[in-house]
C-alpha cells in the first residue's frame, strides 16, 4: 500500500497511509480531512503527514492554520496522536478515555469523542455514531470492534475504523464473487457487553446506521481501502454483513 490522498468531493479527502506490523507487514491505516460549512477543517483520526500528502493538506488548510479540530475515533488507534498534535498545534484534540490515558501530556478536550456532547458539537457537518451493544475497550487489547463512525452527508462518505471492514476479492475472482465484501470486525463477538439484550441493541444500531447512511457512496475503511457503492446498495450490504455475523455473536452469548 502506498500513501496517497483521495479527493471524494464536497469537502472530504481520505488519506491512505502505511502501518507496518513488526516493521514488516503493511496492514495500512487512514485518516480523513473534512472541510466544514464554515470553511474550517477537521481531521478524522491521526496520521503523520509527510511528503506530497503533507504538501497537499497544508495547501488546502492555509498551512494547517484552518484545521480547528482533530477527532480521534478509535480507542486503539493511538500511535500518531502526538505527530498530528505537532502538525496542528492550534487544533482542539478530541479522543476517548484510552487516548487520554495513552497520551496524558497532550491537551485533550474535556468532552470525549464517544459522547452525545461531542456529536452535538459537529452535528452541522458530521454525524458521529457509536455502536451500542459492544464495549469500545476490553481487557483484551486485540479486540478492536468498537469505534466512533463519522458520516459526512455532503460527500456521502462514511469514515470507519475497524467496526466495519472490507474483505478484498482478488481481481480474477470478482466475476464470480462480485465486489469486495463488507464484513463486521471479526472480534465483535468478544466485544459484546454483559447486557443480555446486547445483540438486540447492536441490531437496532445497525438498522439506524443503514438509515442514516442510506445514500452512502464511499465507505472509507481503516485497513482495507475505499469501496464505492451505488445509491441504495449500502443498507442491504450492511444488513447482510450483520446477518452473517449473527451466529458468532449468538454463540458468544451462550454460557
Amino acid at each position: 500500500m502506498s500513501e496517497k490522498i483521495i479527493d471524494l468531493g464536497n469537502g472530504f479527502w481520505n488519506i491512505r497511509g502505511d502501518l507496518r506490523l513488526g516493521g514488516v507487514l503493511n496492514v495500512g491505516t487512514h485518516a480523513s480531512l473534512v472541510q466544514l460549512g464554515s470553511g474550517e477543517f477537521v481531521m478524522l483520526d491521526s496520521y503523520p503527514l509527510s511528503g506530497d500528502i503533507r504538501d497537499q493538506v497544508m495547501a488546502l488548510t492555509d498551512q494547517g492554520r484552518a484545521v480547528t479540530a482533530v477527532l480521534n475515533l478509535h480507542p486503539y488507534h493511538t500511535l500518531h496522536c502526538k505527530a498530528v498534535a505537532r502538525d496542528f498545534p492550534q487544533a482542539r484534540l478530541y479522543g476517548t478515555e484510552r487516548h487520554r490515558a495513552q497520551h496524558p501530556d497532550l491537551a485533550w478536550q474535556p468532552t470525549l469523542i464517544d459522547t452525545p456532547e461531542a456529536a452535538a458539537i459537529f452535528a452541522s457537518d458530521l454525524v458521529l455514531t457509536v455502536p451500542r451493544g459492544i464495549d469500545h475497550t476490553t481487557e483484551n487489547d486485540r479486540v478492536h470492534a468498537g469505534s466512533v463512525l463519522a458520516w459526512h452527508p455532503a460527500s456521502a462518505s462514511l469514515h470507519v475504523d475497524d467496526t466495519l471492514n472490507i474483505l478484498p476479492v482478488p481481481g480474477p475472482l470478482k466475476r464470480v464473487f462480485g465486489k469486495d465484501k463488507l464484513i463486521m470486525h471479526p472480534t465483535m463477538p468478544k466485544a459484546l457487553t454483559a447486557d443480555p439484550d446486547c445483540i438486540r441493541e447492536l441490531t437496532a444500531w445497525i438498522d439506524e446506521l443503514a438509515e442514516i447512511c442510506a445514500g452512502l457512496r464511499n465507505l472509507c475503511a481503516a485497513h482495507n481501502g475505499i469501496r464505492e457503492f451505488r445509491a441504495g446498495e449500502f443498507a442491504p450490504a450492511l444488513r447482510d454483513a450483520f446477518q452473517r455475523s449473527l451466529p458468532g455473536l449468538q454463540k458468544a452469548m451462550q454460557p
